[in-house]
């Protein structure tokens, strides 16, 4: 898989893909993310990649330009026949859930685009397949959301996460539940115990008393999840 991100600020992402399991793979070459720099798109000697919104109103709004060269750059690069899903990640954008995930770990490539300020240029919407956002909630921008979108993409390529029995575990992975709670070494801890079910070894047990946990802990945490 090949993900490639346009941002102003590739310095920001750069340290998280490096280490942890996403730096592991891609050094063993399960994956490949390329931060670019929207700036060496820009289309004056400025590198300007913002500009005040038509009808007035407060802050700046990004160019479409250094978007639209950004975008034929990269799929200059792909391979023949590789028809990357481009995503543009906003507050506005329909929420990225692990389903989704799934979806987006079949493809190939994958461009992630990162706005900034006010927002971007609606015409931008018209190079992109998906239109993402991460939460209810609005950040400075798009950074934090496509570390977050590439990050939960990765690991579900197989060979990524060491053990792939342990993605199947996941929170959301085959149903809208929450995981089940953990526990480990010692068996007790200031007058906390393990629960003993889990020091028993019966496998069906353990299975069932994991299973009631997370309905208990969605039903306590998420119960919008329960009645979806």
């Amino acid at each position: 898989m090949r993900i490639d991100i346009l941002t102003i600020f590739p310095e920001m992402l750069a340290g998280f893909f490096s280490a942890g399991v996403i730096g592991q793979a891609r050094a063993e070459g399960l994956i490949e993310i390329n931060l670019h720099n929207l700036r060496d798109f820009a289309t004056d000697k400025h590198r300007t990649v913002d500009d005040r919104p038509y009808g007035g109103g407060p802050g700046m709004v990004m160019k479409p330009e250094p978007f639209f060269r950004g975008v034929d750059h990269i799929r200059a690069q792909l391979p023949p026949g590789v028809e990357p899903r481009v995503i543009l990640l906003s507050a506005s954008g329909r929420l990225f859930t692990q389903e989704l995930a799934k979806e987006l770990a079949q493809e190939a490539s994958l461009i992630l685009l990162c706005g900034r300020y006010e927002g971007v240029d609606e015409r931008v919407l018209q190079l992109c397949t998906d239109e993402l956002s991460i939460g209810d909630f609005v950040l400075s921008g798009g950074e934090l959301a496509a570390a977050v979108v590439a990050e939960a993409v990765s690991r579900l390529v197989p060979g990524v996460v060491g053990d792939y029995e342990s993605v199947k575990g996941d929170a959301f992975y085959d149903e809208d539940l929450v995981g089940p709670p953990q526990w480990t070494r010692p068996p007790v801890y200031r007058g906390l115990a393990v629960p003993e079910v889990l020091l028993t070894g019966n496998h069906e047990e353990i299975a069932e008393f994991r299973r009631q946990k997370r309905l208990e802990k969605t039903a306590r945490n998420r119960p919008d999840l329960l009645r979806r």
